[in-house]
């Protein structure tokens, strides 16, 4: 009878182990290019088209017309990753936050460029304006999409540099850090 109660035990045991032990082996690479002054006018342009008149389409079209010379982004703020250092979560790369004009409004974006963390179940992009923790307040970015390669995250226009200076790699759900990096002035 001992043997009936303790197989769906161990069972139950081994398959949370694999469910928290597989982020760590298991790697998802990302390789995103450098955004354009283009790209991100076609993403609002496919957001403000079914709230637009045709005269107002006509207009928008034009001005994108006179923006496909993608202009470069340029580097405003960077820092490099340091990992958490306990050995087991780690962080390393460059976090670069680009400035991208589309004609009308500058746009920022945190580049993430030849990124490597551990793997973790519930990693996401924080800015934060603690280096270590987000007691002192954070930024929801997004998820991250991979503990590997370059990625774009946009910034919202509201969110403040200069207060929320550090960019996180943060286990949401065992309130980790993983890693940090410290923006700075390019």
């Amino acid at each position: 009878m001992n043997k009936l109660v303790a197989t769906p035990i161990i069972a139950a045991i081994a398959v949370i182990a694999v469910y928290f032990a597989s982020p760590l082996f298991i790697n998802a690479t990302v390789n995103e290019p450098l955004p354009t002054a283009a790209e991100i006018m076609e993403k609002d342009q496919t957001i403000m088209e079914n709230e637009t008149t045709e005269m107002e389409q006509a207009m928008m079209d034009k001005e994108k017309a006179m923006m496909m010379e993608n202009q470069e982004p340029e580097i405003t703020l960077n820092g490099n990753f340091v990992g958490a250092g306990d050995g087991i979560h780690n962080a390393e790369g460059i976090a670069n936050v680009l400035a991208v004009h589309d004609g009308q409004t500058e746009h920022r974006i945190l580049r993430l460029e030849n990124f490597k963390s551990t793997n973790g179940p519930d990693l996401y992009v924080y800015l934060s304006k603690n280096a270590r923790g987000i007691s002192d307040g954070y930024v929801e970015l997004a998820r991250l999409k991979g503990n590997i390669g370059n990625q774009n995250y946009h910034i919202p226009d509201d969110v403040d540099l200069d207060e929320y200076s550090h960019v996180l790699i943060w286990c949401k759900q065992f309130s980790v850090l993983f890693g940090y990096a410290d923006l700075k002035i390019a």
